[in-house]
């Protein structure tokens, strides 16, 4: 037999087996048998050097066709035989199928509803407010000069024509009161931005929750009534409110609010955020008379609350969507 009647035999031989092969496990022993490094096509191959000098190039390329038209066979008759349907269905219709996990809402939106729940129960109504404010909303109405250091573009996000991304949600405070003849009492959550740092409690982006209350002789006593109802109605009995001495442009007299609860089996006292007596400059900015309106503020941070409340032992987790930590809450 010629080498090239060889060829002819082995090219048929091969494409009438290869048709024959119907399963993942009959192809890749006919991938073995005729194409792999021991296969029949590479043991034809030093038979070339007993071929003549004149038949030697229509030969060789009689080889390389034949190479090529298994290879190509080979690769189609593999997308057909694992193709979805080639061999029967690839799915069973009548195997029970794998039960759908239900949706939760992330922790820091099932805090931000747990803190107005409480808060609803002692009166405050919820309030909002744009993210992107005006310098008069986010500073001057608060009694914030132009000179002041909290106005530094380096603590702030400005964007063009004077604006700038809230770095606090005391601006809904003062919208409110801007429309909302007193008395009032409201809590203002959302989003506030400030370019911190991130570490495991700082984010450049994070949550507040403001209250104001006005009326008429409202005092220091309501303020800590207010916050200590808060702490033992969202964190248990064991929770309590300290009030630290502190300065704010916007409450005079102003304080830090720190709350005790049980961490890691011991109780520690936890800086939440700041609170105070308006001030006068404030009621004047938004046409409130000083003299008859009296009012309090506080500002918590939502973050810090979920932190507190579910254990959780860094800021930045809240923000990875990663669904294995999502899922425990």
């Amino acid at each position: 037999m010629s080498m090239m009647e060889h060829l002819d035999e082995l090219e048929a031989s091969a494409l009438a087996d290869l048709e024959a092969a119907a399963e993942p496990e009959s192809l890749e022993r006919w991938r073995i048998r005729y194409l792999g490094t021991k296969g029949r096509l590479k043991a034809t191959m030093p038979m070339l050097k007993d071929v003549s000098r004149e038949d030697k190039p229509a030969v060789g390329k009689r080889l390389n066709a034949v190479k090529t038209t298994l290879e190509s066979a080979f690769e189609e008759r593999k997308s057909r035989v694992e193709a979805p349907g080639a061999a029967g269905p690839a799915l069973d219709v009548t195997e029970p199928g794998m039960e759908c996990g239900l949706g939760r809402r992330h922790v820091l939106t099932r805090t931000i509803d747990e803190v107005i729940e409480v808060f609803g129960r002692m009166g405050f109504s919820v309030a909002y407010g744009p993210e992107v404010e005006d310098e008069w909303h986010n500073f001057n109405a608060l009694n914030i000069p132009d000179d002041h250091p909290a106005r530094d573009p380096i603590d702030n996000f400005y964007v063009n024509g004077g604006r700038l991304l809230r770095s606090q949600t005391s601006t809904v405070q003062i919208r409110t009161m801007e429309r909302v003849k007193p008395p009032l009492k409201i809590i203002a959550i959302g989003r506030v931005y400030r370019p911190d740092t991130h570490d495991a409690t700082h984010f450049s982006m994070f949550h507040q929750v403001e209250g104001l209350y006005v009326d008429r002789n409202v005092s220091m006593v309501d303020l800590k009534t207010a916050l200590f109802q808060f702490a033992r109605a969202y964190f248990g009995p064991g929770a309590e409110v300290r009030i630290r001495p502190s300065f704010f442009p916007f409450t005079e007299p102003s304080a830090e609010v720190d709350m005790k609860m049980k961490i890691k089996g011991s109780y520690q006292w936890v800086e939440l955020g700041g609170c105070g007596m308006v001030d006068p400059n404030v009621f004047e900015a938004v046409g409130y008379d000083p003299e008859e309106w009296t009012g309090y503020a506080f500002g918590l941070g939502i973050d810090r609350i979920a932190m507190r409340k579910y254990g959780i032992a860094d800021i930045r987790w809240m923000f990875e969507n990663d669904a294995r930590f999502l899922r425990q809450f």
